[in-house]
């Protein structure tokens, strides 16, 4: 391992509403794939795997992404990761603080980048230039933000005004921190050419960013540190102290540390950037058509300009739209005009008041051994199809409301039901009566796929009692 290289921080941490349907609680932004063939964190993985520039990698994620994080870097051939696990979400300040410390705690003077998992970055080249340059700024006890060059008078980003010019083109002091800017100040700012994007990237050695928090938000250093106290290994996860986690307050690092410091540099970074952050910053970074529209999946329009469209299950026809997004999903449908789509998180709070799931996952829901999504329900009736990876297996539990018919679809089974355990191949069925306790599981080579009829009164997941379960969801 190289001593000198940078210890890459993916925060991966956010439950972003703002991409609503697509992005849920359960499936947040950052395990989208918006841009290309790999999620936004695998695609921030890559950025900075197998880099000489870099050590491996930290991952500070929420505790209920625990294993979509283990599935996306298992689609990369990463088993080496390590997850730090947050009880709770707290922002991005105390997340990058309980990764300092343990950084530090594997090397005194590490220098750490902070790394937003659920950003877009065209040109790596570009990226590694400006980590380069600031590294030495960082290593000589700056904080190092990173200035996205501005292409437009963007309102929904904050910025970075220059000061005087570092020993190198393209490294200034920070004169100030500004707010997200109505569309004439935005304009200004562009104009001026003093002005670059905050990008939420920052390089700094590790003490020198639990030094400056402890100066400026002096709880949130001390809520790190406590929680760090207790940090348990288990397996390729770190477990923070939940209590002491859970007790500090939520904050971002622009607003605890880089505001308020006096050790500030910005880089500039000029290559296509984005924090996908809203539906009309995906039309901007998408292939947009002729009309400027971005459509993705089964799509068909006629006079439709400046539009995002997206399908995922259906065909979505549209006619006559100008500057609108619309979103399908197999449970919701979003459409809204493009000027009025920062609204959507306004929308997703009264769906969480009504306590409508639809504001918090999907039909397809992930769990540790796979997934499961709902194909129809009725009133005495839920039919799912379920997906368990090869080695897998569900916990043994049981149903008091509900009975179960099982038909392999593909692969075999092994089930427990009661006293018996055996196996099912493609077309064979079986049956678990309500209060029987039973299991699936995949010992096969390629996935197991069934479909799940249950009939009942309840079908509601809090009607599970495990005895028995691999991933510790234990009950009794």
């Amino acid at each position: 391992m190289n001593s000198r290289a940078i210890v890459p921080i993916i925060l991966s941490g956010g439950l972003g509403t703002r991409l609503w349907p697509l992005s849920r609680q359960q499936h947040p932004k950052q395990f989208l794939r918006l841009m290309g063939k790999h999620s936004l964190l695998q695609q921030a993985i890559l950025r900075v795997r197998s880099q000489e520039l870099f050590q491996p990698f930290l991952i500070v994620g929420n505790e209920a992404h625990r294993f979509l994080v283990l599935d996306e870097l298992a689609e990369l051939g990463i088993g080496d990761a390590t997850l730090m696990l947050e009880p709770v979400a707290r922002n991005t300040a105390p997340a990058l603080a309980v990764a300092a410390i343990h950084a530090m705690r594997q090397q005194p003077d590490a220098v750490i980048l902070a790394l937003p998992a659920d950003h877009y970055i065209e040109g790596e080249a570009r990226f590694l230039s400006a980590v380069r340059k600031g590294k030495a700024a960082a290593q000589d006890d700056a904080m190092v933000v990173f200035g996205v060059v501005p292409t437009q008078p963007h309102t929904g980003y904050g910025y970075i005004r220059k000061g005087t010019m570092r020993n190198m083109e393209g490294m200034y002091q920070v004169a100030e921190f500004k707010e997200k800017p109505d569309a004439e100040t935005a304009a200004a700012y562009v104009a001026s050419g003093n002005y670059l994007w905050n990008s939420g990237i920052f390089l700094m050695r590790a003490d020198v960013y639990l030094r400056e928090l402890e100066s400026y938000a002096p709880d949130i250093a001390q809520s790190a540190k406590a929680a760090m106290r207790d940090v348990r290994q288990d397996g390729a996860f770190l477990r923070l102290d939940p209590k002491a986690f859970s007790a500090c307050r939520s904050e971002s690092i622009d607003y605890a540390v880089m505001e308020h410091t006096k050790t500030g540099v910005v880089v500039e970074l000029d290559t296509a950037w984005s924090d996908l952050g809203s539906w009309s910053s995906l039309l901007a970074a998408g292939s947009q058509s002729a009309d400027r529209n971005v459509t993705e999946g089964d799509v068909m329009v006629s006079d439709v300009v400046g539009s995002f469209i997206y399908s995922s299950s259906r065909l979505v026809a549209a006619i006559g739209l100008r500057d609108h997004v619309v979103v399908e999903t197999p449970d919701a449908v979003f459409v809204a005009p493009m000027a009025r789509t920062q609204d959507v998180k306004q929308l997703v709070a009264a769906l969480q008041q009504q306590g409508r799931v639809e504001a918090d996952k999907h039909l397809r829901v992930y769990r540790p051994w796979g997934w499961y999504e709902t194909i129809a329900q009725g009133e005495r009736m839920h039919v799912k199809r379920i997906q368990v990876k090869s080695g897998a297996s569900l916990s043994l539990q049981l149903h008091h409301y509900r009975s179960e018919h099982w038909v392999v679809v593909q692969g075999e089974a092994e089930v427990t039901r009661g006293n018996e355990v055996f196996m099912l191949r493609q077309d064979q069925s079986t049956y678990i009566p309500i209060n029987t306790k039973h299991r699936l599981c995949n010992k096969g080579h390629i996935p197991l796929e069934i479909v799940e009829v249950q009939t009942g009164t309840y079908f509601g997941e809090d009607d599970i009692v495990r005895f028995d379960d691999n991933y510790g969801r234990v009950d009794r």
